[in-house]
């Protein structure tokens, strides 16, 4: 038995321990799942636990370290996966009472497939809002999910079990989506690191509805956990037509080397298209600081493209649209009211208005790839706001109508198919956290890991300066 609160530790610092014998993969399962059922009645970060086939794998992983011969990575580490995904053996209801219980259940996603393979201990599934549609964590089937550091505010969504159950230590890795924010949101409102990283480099599987927006990516404690978990998750599966092939070598191997000399263009609001709470602003702008303080070339400037919010409500509502087509009436009534509106105004956009739509997506890229010919990295604020109050899609008085509202700097970069994460930088007056986006151009996920890696180990991230 170890003295250490094992449910604190990042992953790296459990797979070490479980290498000098210090603690066991059941030591550790059974600290993650007792937290898991201490928070769960706060806070609501899951759907399912999955007490009996943690303990049975993670007994098996403290044999095999016993002998000397761990599975992989990540044998032994207690793990989540979101309620989107699939677990074998285990019901994937995606938050909604459309989907029955009853099927066979006997596939798993393709990053739940890698995990698996590397030894992992699944203990359950977080929440989503219904089919993972909105930037907050509420659902018909499951209900709120709430923040942890107050429990009167969102979680933030669409992955918000995921970031709760990572920040309350219900286990120190965790598999989110993201179709327009649905990673960096959550993990920005409760305070953990989030990587959607460029699209296909985690297969995806079944394919989504909103097609080609959707990303899976890592919820950790910090950049080298996502790091380790990338280099699990992101191995190809032929079940995913459009995911990239293996990358040229593991990221865990290039998170050292700094910002020294990087070009960074840091937005603090999109060239004026975005009002951001002066706490939020303060907070990003110290850490950019930082940045430059530590070899940085910095330079405050915007890229070049204004607000497509109108065309990715073509591509999501249309995706929501597809999601829901086979519904009959009864079933309908059974959706979330936000859902039933979004796909009702996805059913009436055309063929034509779709194109458009990708059109704008494709000229968006083109004006990211022409400024990361000139910049490294782009940071901005994650979200201009802190978590709001739980159970609304909006924040009261906003004026907002739907959470594209308050998202504006995370769904751009999903049009853009970029890796961008959000890392931890303070928190404002309530003691709520506040998260900074890095952004590379596509392909370049290395590059925002290292750039995060290096804020952890400068303190940042603990309010360091």
């Amino acid at each position: 038995m170890t003295d250490l609160d094992l449910t604190e530790l990042t992953a790296v610092r459990l797979v070490e321990g479980y290498r000098t014998g210090e603690f066991s993969p059941e030591e550790a399962t059974r600290a993650a799942l007792e937290r898991a059922e201490r928070i769960q009645p706060d806070v609501n970060a899951f759907v399912r636990l999955l007490p009996d086939e943690a303990l049975a794998q993670a007994r098996a992983s403290t044999e095999r370290w016993r002998r000397g011969e761990p599975q992989g990575l990540v044998d032994g580490v207690p793990t989540t996966v979101k309620d989107i995904l699939l677990l074998r053996g285990t019901p994937t209801l995606k938050g909604s009472r459309t989907i029955s219980e009853n099927g066979r259940w006997d596939e798993d996603a393709p990053s739940v497939a890698r995990l698996r393979e590397h030894g992992a201990v699944f203990i359950g599934k977080t929440t989503t809002p219904e089919f993972g549609w909105k930037g907050v964590t509420d659902s018909p089937q499951s209900g709120v999910t709430r923040n942890p550091h107050d429990f009167s505010r969102t979680s933030g969504g669409s992955s918000g079990g995921a970031a709760a159950a990572v920040a309350l230590g219900a286990g120190p890795l965790a598999l989110g989506t993201d179709g327009g924010g649905s990673v960096r949101i959550p993990a920005s409102f409760c305070g953990i690191f989030g990587l959607k990283p460029t699209y296909g480099r985690v297969p995806l599987y079944p394919a989504s509805a909103f097609g080609t927006l959707a990303h899976v990516g890592p919820m950790t404690r910090d950049a080298a956990d996502a790091a380790l978990l990338l280099d699990v998750i992101g191995a190809p599966d032929s079940r995913d037509w459009s995911g990239l092939p293996a990358a040229p070598g593991p990221f865990s191997a290039r998170l050292a080397g700094g910002v020294k000399g990087l070009r960074v263009a840091y937005s603090p609001s999109l060239g004026g298209q975005v009002a951001v709470r002066p706490a939020v602003a303060a907070a990003v702008r110290r850490a950019v600081e930082r940045l430059a303080g530590l070899g940085a070339y910095v330079e405050e400037t915007d890229p070049d493209f204004a607000d497509p919010v109108e065309a990715f409500h073509t591509l999501w509502f249309s995706g929501a649209a597809r999601v829901t087509q086979q519904l009959g009436p009864h079933q309908r009534r059974l959706l979330d009211p936000g859902l039933r509106e979004i796909c009702a105004a996805g059913a009436r956009r055309s063929a034509l208005d779709y194109l458009a739509a990708v059109d704008v997506r494709m000229e968006m890229g083109r004006r990211m790839g022409r400024f990361h010919d000139t910049y490294d990295l782009l940071v901005t604020p994650t979200l201009p706001i802190t978590a709001f109050e739980a159970g609304e899609e909006v924040p009261k008085k906003s004026g907002h109508r739907r959470w594209t509202g308050w998202t504006p700097f995370t769904y751009p970069f999903n049009m853009t198919q970029q890796p961008a994460a959000t890392v931890p930088v303070g928190t404002d007056g309530d003691g709520l956290p506040i998260g900074l986006q890095l952004v590379a151009a596509r392909h370049r996920d290395e590059l925002v890991l290292r750039a995060a890696h290096t804020l952890y180990e400068a303190g940042v991230t603990r309010g360091g300066s």
